[in-house]
Formats: structure tokens, C-alpha cells, sequence
């Protein structure tokens, strides 16, 4: 598969950690800041790294920006100045654009103005945060889409030394059993019938409707 062109506009602690993480798979990376001290900072990680203000279209044009598969506005903490950045990638037509924004107010207005996707990661990050202090069963989520998710879990107190026949969670609970593990080194069946009785401390592997699954975890539910 060929590397996609990726610029970050913006080299603060968000845009610097997007440029190295993109970097380790062998992305082509365009990193730009205003901040000299910034674009030093990241340029060994990066395929190019230049000094340039990101509310300049021309200046965007003369460093090869329209060539970019994905553009990403890094800044967030001036409206103004992400706008401009993500009016520029637009015009100069870069496929897809992705911008920070600091609050609600922020990514109402990112998304008025056409912006494919808006992010909010300390929002994101308490949020997750929060998720994983709540958990009582729940090891591992992979989110599939926005609504559904595989999620890897230790089998729940009341479901113990019963069969999966007994249980019946996908009319019970909403959730469909992929996997089960005898532990967390084991390897994963998945060749599972209703006789199959889950044991304390078993691993379960299952595809479930993220919010729904999450809050019968949460509130010990299962």
C-alpha cells in the first residue's frame, strides 16, 4: 500500500505527538508551525518540517501542501487561526481535513465550515478515562463504527458455571459471544456450542452495542 501524504498544521503537543506516531508507519509526513523552536523540535521524526504560518494559503501552497491525502489542523486553541487553516487545506484541495477544537463552540463551527472530521482529545481522553475507572468486567474495546464494538471481558460474577444455553446473552443482553478464553494466556476457541460452561476468570470475546454493553458493565448489570 502506498504511504499517504499527511500535513500537520500546528506542532504543539498534540500536533507533535500526531507527527511522531504517523512517522513509525512510514507515513510521509509534512509537519508546519509558525514556531521555530517547534518545527526543530519535531524535524527528525518527520519527512519535512518548515517554519510557515498555517493562516497563509500561499505560504501552505509553496511547501506542496495540496499533494497532502490528509490534512490536519493541530492548533485548537485560536478559532481564528483554524479556521483559516482549514479553509486553506480546503482550497487547496486536500481530500480529507481534520481539525482540534477546544470546546463545543469550536467544533460546531469546524463542522459548519465543511471540516470531515472534528476532534476534541482532552474531552476524548477524560472521557475514556472515566470509562475505564468504571469498568468491573471489561478488559479490552475495540470500537467497530460508532455504535458497535468488540469487547474482551472476564466472565461476570453471575454468569459463572453456567452454559451458554442457560445464559442466553444475545436475547438477555444484546451482545453476540465470538471467543472465549480459559485465561488471559490462553488461546481462544471459537468454536462454541450452548453445552460450553464459562468459568470464573474465563476471558469472553464478544460483538455488543458499545454504549449499551458499557453501562450494564458499569452498573454491574450482567
Amino acid at each position: 500500500m502506498k504511504p499517504k501524504v499527511i500535513a500537520v498544521l500546528g506542532l504543539g503537543v498534540f500536533g507533535s505527538s500526531i507527527c511522531k506516531s504517523l512517522s513509525e508507519f512510514d507515513n510521509e509526513v509534512i509537519a508546519v508551525d509558525i514556531d521555530i523552536e517547534n518545527v526543530e523540535r519535531i524535524d527528525q521524526y518527520v519527512t519535512s518540517a518548515a517554519v510557515a504560518d498555517i493562516t497563509n494559503l500561499e505560504a501552505l501552497r509553496s511547501l506542496g501542501i495540496e499533494n497532502a491525502d490528509i490534512g490536519i489542523v493541530a492548533t485548537g486553541s485560536n478559532l481564528e487561526a483554524t479556521l483559516l487553516a482549514c479553509l486553506n487545506l480546503k482550497a487547496l484541495g486536500v481530500p480529507k481535513v481534520i481539525a482540534k477544537a477546544k470546546n463545543k463552540t469550536y467544533l460546531t463551527i469546524l463542522e459548519k465550515i465543511g471540516v470531515d472530521k472534528v476532534v476534541r482529545p482532552e474531552k476524548e481522553m477524560g472521557e475514556k478515562m472515566a470509562r475505564e475507572l468504571m469498568r468491573n468486567n471489561i478488559i479490552d474495546t475495540i470500537y467497530l463504527d460508532d455504535h458497535y464494538s468488540v469487547v474482551e471481558f472476564v466472565t461476570p460474577k453471575r454468569w459463572e458455571n453456567k452454559t451458554l444455553l442457560e445464559l442466553d446473552v444475545r436475547k438477555n443482553f444484546g451482545i453476540n459471544i465470538i471467543g472465549v478464553k480459559e485465561s488471559i494466556e490462553s488461546s481462544m476457541s471459537v468454536q462454541l456450542d450452548g453445552s460450553i460452561i464459562l468459568r470464573q476468570n474465563n476471558i469472553i470475546v464478544a460483538i455488543a452495542e458499545r454504549e449499551e454493553f458499557e453501562n450494564l458493565d458499569f452498573l454491574n448489570k450482567l
